[in-house]
């Protein structure tokens, strides 16, 4: 009863948060001329997006922080595990937060180099994955031995696979590949912080089946931070998130999803994400081995939907119903 106490709490005081952190941004992003820049390249449909203020995320990141150690410290369930996630959500965003701020005030569209970029998540990730490989606890929270921190949980066969030192390389691949997902997904109005939503809450129901607890209020928090978002981020949008905030939601679900041992799962519920990047990968190569041919209209794979006639809120809703079937899915090898 205690943990859906404090999930509940987490969901409501994470919406309020957001709601109104993201009301007082939206004029001070606008009078500091915090604006979103829209590439040519992109869908024409999108131009009109142009000057809509960006940097959302930082409403998103403050909440989920401010709640889940607030609440944490509360219901008991404090860690030195959900420190470092929140940190680490943190970082990831100040990344996202200087590219916004090469675009939006230094009107440079790219933003950051991606050779910039990959340093600092590199750093990041080390960083966090060091911290995890010493980590040892108790998944299943039965009081059962405490596994290895370099352990992985494999779904269906049920067993906590130790690779050793290759998990700080796995740990690593892990939260660069999951937070430039989640940044590749953020391109339609209301489309990150939708799938994000039902991402988190499969999360915060694995979690809770793990026997965690202060993990839940983290990914509550999240839930709460989104919706509260999307109240002014859904079509048409009055403000983005941003690179601030799909870095840091990028970050902080893979963080928090490491510390459990349950990347897999995380990976089965956001497939879309997935899906997302490995659109892009597939375009870019298939473009330099044929000379410029093309196998989707775009890329990332929400333009090649939005390009074929799909009006923006039709593909958000798509995914968001693709979202939730591959959410059940990742509960069912949960429990399995």
């Amino acid at each position: 009863m205690k943990v859906y106490l404090t999930v509940i709490c987490a969901v409501i005081v994470g919406f309020v948060l957001s709601m109104v952190l993201t009301g007082r941004l939206i004029p001070f992003l606008k009078e500091h001329q915090f604006k979103q820049f829209v590439r040519e390249l992109g869908p024409q449909a999108h131009l009109s997006k142009t000057g809509t203020p960006s940097m959302g995320g930082l409403a998103i990141t403050a909440s989920t922080v401010i709640t889940s150690l607030v609440l944490a410290a509360i219901f008991g369930v404090f860690s030195p595990g959900l420190v470092a996630v929140v940190i680490t959500m943190i970082l990831f965003g100040v990344i996202g937060f200087i590219d916004d701020y090469e675009k939006a005030i230094k009107k440079n569209n790219l933003g950051i180099s991606p050779k910039q970029k990959i340093i600092l998540q590199f750093a990041f990730s080390l960083a966090f994955a060091i911290f995890a490989y010493f980590m040892s606890g108790d998944p299943a929270g039965a009081g059962e031995t405490a596994v290895p921190g370099s352990s992985i949980w494999i779904p269906i066969w049920d067993h906590y696979l130790n690779i050793g030192i290759l998990y700080i390389p796995w740990v690593m691949f892990v939260m660069i590949a999951f937070s430039n997902a989640v940044n590749l997904t953020d391109g339609l109005d209301g489309l990150a912080s939708s799938v994000t939503a039902l991402v988190a809450f499969l999360m915060v129901t694995v979690a809770h089946n793990f026997g965690f607890g202060e993990y839940p209020i983290f990914y509550a928090a999240i839930i709460g931070a989104c919706l509260g978002f999307l109240v002014y981020n859904h079509h048409p949008a009055k403000i983005f998130m941003g690179d601030t905030g799909s870095m840091a939601l990028g970050g902080g679900l893979a963080a928090a999803a490491i510390m459990m041992k349950l990347e897999i799962i995380l990976a089965v519920a956001g497939l879309i994400y997935v899906m997302e990047a490995l659109s892009v990968i597939i375009q870019v190569t298939y473009f330099k081995k044929t000379g410029g041919k093309r196998i989707f209209r775009m890329a990332p794979l929400h333009h090649h939907f939005e390009l074929g006639g799909m009006h923006e809120t039709k593909v958000v809703r798509l995914f968001a119903t693709l979202t939730l079937i591959f959410c059940v899915i990742a509960l069912v090898l949960s429990l399995i």
